[in-house]
C-alpha cells in the first residue's frame, strides 16, 4: 500500500487517519494513527481543542511519510453544526463552542419570532435541533455581536482544518446544509433567512460540493512533512461519509450507528412536507448531491456516557454481555429526551426518569446497560416506522454502519422489534465513504454506484433475523 488515500475521519470523542487504497477491485485499508477527542472548558464553554485535533492530523500525515506510504489526496471528515470564525488577519475570534453546550438552551424559540417554523423548515429542510449553527449564530449575536460583524470566515471545523493544510478557504456542501442556513433547493446560502436574523451574511464563503478538488498542500507544510498530496472535499459531514459506504440503498433504511445514530434513506431531492416537519426529520446534502432523509436521534453516547460513569470498569462488550444477563429488566425511557445530551451522570439521570414514570428503577450494570440498549430499540423502530409512513411503503431491510454494527445484542434487537432483515457493517463506514470519495475524484473509481458494488465485495456483512439466529456471512 504505498500509493494510498489518507481519510481523516474526527468522531466527538476520537479520530483516525486511516489508509487505503484498491487492489484487485478491492478496497484495503490501514489505520495509521488514532486519537482521543475530549471536551476542554475555556470561559465558562464546552468546547473542541482543534489545535490538539489539528496536530493529531499533522502527527498522523507524519506516521505516513515514516511509514513509506505515499498519500496521493487526504480527506477530512468530521460531525456537523460547530464551527469557527476568523478575521480579516485569518486569526481565530472564537473557540469552537461544542453542540452540547447550554448556550443553545431557549435560542430556538427566539428564532421562531423571526421566522416561522415552518418557513424555516421549507427553505432549508433541516431538523430542528437546539444546537444546530444557526441557534449557536443566533446565541453569539445576542452575547458578542461584535465578534460576528468583525468575523470575514465561516469555517466549519473540517473547513478549518482544510484552511490550515492549504491556505484555502470554503465552505464544502453536506456540512453545511447541516447548519440549518442553506436553501435546500437552490444549495446556497439563504441570504434572506441571514438578513431576517441581522446575521452577518458576507463571512459566509463559497460552497464547494463534495468531491472537488481544493488544492494542494501549502508549500512549506509539504517541505516540512516531505509529503506532497491534494487536499481533497469528501463528504465533510461525517455521516454523509458513511451513507456513501452503505452497500446497497435500494429499499433500505440505513443507521448510522455511532455517538449518534442517524436514521434515514437516500432520496435525490429534499421532501420539505408537513408529516417531515410534523417527525423532525432532515434533509442533508450528501455526495453528488444525493438528499439523506434522516432523522438524528440518541446513539452510543449514552452507553459511552454510562462506561465513564462506571470509570471505565466494564469495556463496552461487557456492559452488552451483562445487558443480555438482565433479560428480565424492563424499564424503558425517552433517550430522544434534551435531558441526556449532557447530563451531569447518566446513570443517575436513568435512573431519575425510571423513578418519575414510576418504573423499576435500574441498579446494576447490566440493568442500566439494558434500559439504554432497550430504550434505543424503540426509538430506531420509531423513526423507521415514520420514514415508511411518509414514504408510504415498506423497507424490507436495514443497513446498520458504523462501530456500533459491531453492537451483535443491539443489531438482533433491532431484526426483533421491526421483522425486518438487518444488515450489520462496514464497521469503517465513515473512513470508507470518505476514501472512496477520494478515489472516485483521482479518477480510480467511476462513481458512487461502482463504489457501492466494490465496498460490497470488500468487508464482511453479517446478517439478523427476526428468529433471534445470526445468519452466516452474506459476503
Amino acid at each position: 500500500m504505498s500509493k494510498c488515500s489518507i481519510a481523516v475521519d474526527i468522531g466527538a470523542s476520537s479520530g483516525r487517519l486511516i489508509a487505503g487504497c484498491l487492489q484487485d477491485n478491492n478496497l484495503k485499508l490501514k489505520e495509521i494513527h488514532r486519537f482521543d477527542n475530549n471536551l476542554i472548558i475555556k470561559d465558562g464553554h464546552y468546547c473542541w481543542d482543534v489545535h490538539a485535533l489539528y496536530n493529531e492530523i499533522i502527527t498522523g500525515i507524519r506516521i505516513c511519510r515514516d511509514r513509506g506510504l505515499h498519500p496521493e489526496s487526504i480527506g477530512i471528515d468530521t460531525w456537523a453544526v460547530d464551527f469557527v470564525l476568523l478575521d480579516e488577519k485569518n486569526r481565530l475570534l472564537t473557540d469552537a463552542i461544542a453542540y452540547r453546550d447550554a448556550r443553545t438552551d431557549g435560542m430556538m424559540e427566539e428564532v421562531f419570532h423571526f421566522i416561522s417554523k415552518e418557513r424555516l423548515y421549507l427553505e432549508t429542510g433541516i431538523q430542528f435541533q437546539k444546537f444546530n449553527t444557526i441557534y449557536q449564530l443566533y446565541s453569539l449575536k445576542k452575547s458578542n455581536p461584535e465578534v460576528l460583524e468583525q468575523a470575514t470566515s465561516f469555517l466549519m471545523l473540517p473547513d478549518y482544518f482544510n484552511y490550515l493544510l492549504t491556505g484555502k478557504k470554503v465552505n464544502e456542501y453536506t456540512n453545511a446544509t447541516s447548519t440549518q442556513l442553506v436553501n435546500a433547493f437552490t444549495k446556497k446560502w439563504d441570504n434572506d433567512l441571514l438578513d431576517l436574523l441581522g446575521i452577518n451574511k458576507e463571512m459566509f464563503l463559497e460552497i464547494k460540493p463534495a468531491g472537488s478538488i481544493l488544492g494542494d498542500m501549502e508549500t512549506e507544510l509539504s517541505k516540512e512533512l516531505g509529503i506532497d498530496m491534494k487536499v481533497i472535499l469528501p463528504a465533510t459531514h461525517d455521516t454523509g461519509s458513511a451513507v456513501v459506504a452503505v452497500p446497497e440503498v435500494d429499499d433500505t433504511v440505513y443507521i448510522s450507528s455511532g455517538t449518534w445514530s442517524l436514521i434515514g434513506v437516500e432520496n435525490p431531492f429534499p421532501i420539505c412536507i408537513t408529516k417531515a416537519l410534523d417527525y423532525n426529520f432532515t434533509n442533508e446534502g450528501g455526495l453528488s448531491y444525493q438528499y439523506r432523509f434522516l432523522k438524528n436521534v440518541m446513539g452510543l453516547w449514552m452507553i459511552q456516557e454510562v462506561k465513564r460513569n462506571y470509570n471505565d470498569q466494564y469495556s463496552f462488550s461487557e456492559l452488552v454481555e451483562l445487558a443480555a444477563k438482565a433479560s428480565e429488566f424492563r424499564a424503558k425511557i425517552n433517550v430522544d429526551n434534551d435531558r441526556f445530551l449532557k447530563p451531569e451522570n447518566m446513570i443517575e439521570e436513568i435512573q431519575k426518569v425510571c423513578r418519575e414514570t414510576n418504573q423499576e428503577v435500574p441498579e446494576t450494570p447490566g440493568e442500566v446497560a439494558k434500559c439504554v440498549f432497550d430504550s434505543l430499540g424503540d426509538s430506531y423502530q420509531k423513526a423507521i416506522n415514520q420514514i415508511e409512513e411518509i414514504y408510504e411503503k415498506e423497507f424490507n431491510k436495514i443497513n446498520i454502519i458504523g462501530g456500533g454494527s459491531q453492537n451483535e445484542m443491539l443489531n438482533q434487537l433491532i431484526a426483533d422489534k421491526t421483522g425486518k432483515e438487518v444488515i450489520a457493517g462496514p464497521v469503517e463506514a465513515t473512513a470508507i465513504g470518505n476514501l472512496v470519495s477520494q478515489l472516485i475524484t483521482l479518477g480510480k473509481i467511476k462513481d458512487i454506484d461502482e463504489a457501492r458494488n466494490i465496498i460490497g465485495q470488500s468487508f464482511e456483512l453479517k446478517g439478523y433475523t427476526a428468529t433471534g439466529r445470526e445468519e452466516e456471512s452474506v459476503t
